[in-house]
C-alpha cells in the first residue's frame, strides 16, 4: 500500500533544507526539460467561475528517473472570506518501472508554493541586474509570500515595494514580511513599484493588465508568475513586445497561456527569440544578461514537481 505523507511532515523536511540545495533540484527541473530528458504532457485544467477558480492537473517523468508524478492542484480565490487556504493539491507519486502508486505527497499545495517560489528565485538568480536596489512584489497572498522568502537566498536587497488591492491585505503583508528581516513599503499605486524596483515579480490571478512598460526602470528584470491559465494576464503586452531578453520556463506551453500568450495572439512577438529557462540555465553564453528590460514567463511544468517529490523522498528515505 502507498505510504501517505502529510503536509505537516512535508513542511518539517522543506523547512530544515539550505536554500541552495533546494534551488540546485530547480535548476535540474528546467534544465531536464529543456535538453529533452522529460516527457511532458499538455496540462489539464479545469477553469470555474462561481466562485473563481482553477485546477491544474500537471504530469510527467524525467527519463532514467525511479518515478512519474501526476500531480493537482487547485486555486481558489475567494477561500480565505472563508477562512481556509486558496490553494489545496497533492502529488501521486508511481513507480516508473512497474507503475505501482508508492507515495501519495497529501501537501495541501504547499509543494506547488514551494517549488514556485523557487523557480522565481531561479529566474532571478539567472536574470537579475547585478545590483538589485529594490524588490517589487505586486500582489499580497501566499505566493507572494513565497517569492520574496526565496529571493533572500539569491538577491543582496532587503528594500521592497509592494502593491495591493487593498490596505487590509497590505497590512497583513508588511507585518508578514518585516519579521523576515525586510524593509517593507506598501502602495495603492502602481507605478511606485515601476519607479523604485529594479527587480519585480508579479503574483495576481489578475485578468487584465496591472503593470505596463511606461515607467519601468531602465535596467529591470520582471518575474511574471500568476498568468498560469489562458485567461490570466498581469502584463501590458508592451512589456514582452519590447523585451531585451524573453524567457519561458516552457516555450510552448506559454504560447498556449501566460503573458506570451497575450503577446503571440496579439501579433507583437513575429521574429522575436524566446529562450527556455532551461537552456539560460545550461549554457554559459545565456547566461550574460543583456542591458534593459528582461522577461521570465513562468506558467509551472510537471518536472518542477517531479524534483520537488525527488527532493522529499529522498529525505524519507534517509
Amino acid at each position: 500500500m502507498a505510504q501517505i505523507i502529510d503536509r505537516d511532515r512535508i513542511e518539517k523536511i522543506i523547512k530544515k533544507t539550505d536554500l541552495t540545495r533546494l534551488i540546485s533540484y530547480m535548476e535540474e527541473a528546467f534544465a531536464s526539460y529543456s535538453g529533452g530528458r522529460a516527457v511532458v504532457p499538455p496540462v489539464g485544467t479545469l477553469t470555474f467561475d462561481s466562485p473563481p477558480g482553477d485546477v491544474h492537473i500537471k504530469y510527467g517523468y524525467i527519463k532514467d528517473d525511479s518515478y512519474y508524478v501526476i500531480k493537482i492542484a487547485s486555486g481558489f480565490y475567494e477561500n480565505p472570506s472563508l477562512g481556509i487556504d486558496s490553494s489545496n493539491g497533492l502529488n501521486l507519486v508511481f513507480s516508473q518501472k512497474t507503475g505501482q502508486l508508492e507515495t501519495i505527497l497529501l501537501d495541501e499545495g504547499y509543494l506547488t508554493d514551494v517549488r514556485t517560489g523557487l523557480a522565481g528565485a531561479v529566474a532571478a538568480k539567472y536574470l537579475a541586474p547585478e545590483k538589485v536596489y529594490g524588490i517589487g512584489i505586486i500582489g499580497t497572498g501566499t505566493q507572494a509570500r513565497m517569492q520574496l522568502r526565496y529571493l533572500k537566498g539569491t538577491v543582496q536587497c532587503n528594500k521592497v515595494v509592494v502593491w495591493g488591492r487593498s490596505e487590509e491585505s497590505l497590512s497583513a503583508y508588511k507585518a508578514s514580511m518585516r519579521s523576515e528581516g525586510f524593509e517593507i513599503t506598501t502602495t495603492l499605486e502602481i507605478n511606485d513599484v515601476g519607479r523604485q524596483c529594479n527587480l519585480i515579480v508579479t503574483v495576481t490571478p489578475s485578468t487584465s493588465p496591472i503593470l505596463e512598460l511606461e515607467g519601468l526602470a531602465e535596467d529591470v528584470h520582471i518575474t511574471a508568475v500568476g498568468a498560469d491559465t489562458a485567461g490570466k494576464q498581469e502584463l501590458g503586452t508592451g512589456i514582452l513586445e519590447q523585451a531585451d531578453l524573453l524567457v519561458a520556463d516552457s516555450e510552448s506551453q506559454c504560447r498556449e497561456h501566460g503573458e506570451i500568450h497575450k503577446a503571440v495572439q496579439a501579433g507583437l512577438l513575429k521574429g522575436k527569440k524566446i529562450l527556455e529557462l532551461g537552456e539560460v540555465i545550461s549554457s554559459a553564453e545565456h547566461q550574460r544578461r543583456p542591458a534593459g528590460l528582461s522577461v521570465a514567463d513562468l506558467t509551472g511544468i510537471a518536472t518542477q514537481d517531479i524534483q520537488i517529490s525527488n527532493f522529499v523522498l529522498e529525505q524519507l528515505q534517509n
